[in-house]
């Protein structure tokens, strides 16, 4: 078994209200920051993964977004593993 880092970014769906992206967006323009046309609000994660391979460090990543780091309905990931 090897350590890998795998990196993961959440994002809300491009189609859906982002409200934290929003409010962000609106706080930046009242400190006058107003050439801020938008903000998209997630989350970045770094895990440390033992796996006997890239690929299997990559599934299991996978799995843990699927069954709790991501929203399957609201949000999209991404992984990037890297040794």
């Amino acid at each position: 078994m090897s350590a890998f880092t795998v990196e993961v970014r959440v994002m809300p769906r491009a189609a859906l209200l982002d409200p934290q992206g929003r409010a962000v967006q609106h706080a930046l323009q009242a400190l006058g920051f107003g050439e801020v046309a938008s903000v998209r609000a997630g989350k970045h994660l770094v895990l440390q993964v033992q796996a006997a391979s890239r690929e299997e460090a990559a599934v299991k990543a996978r799995m843990m977004c699927d069954r709790l780091l991501a929203n399957p309905v609201t949000e999209d990931y991404e992984c990037n593993v890297s040794p």
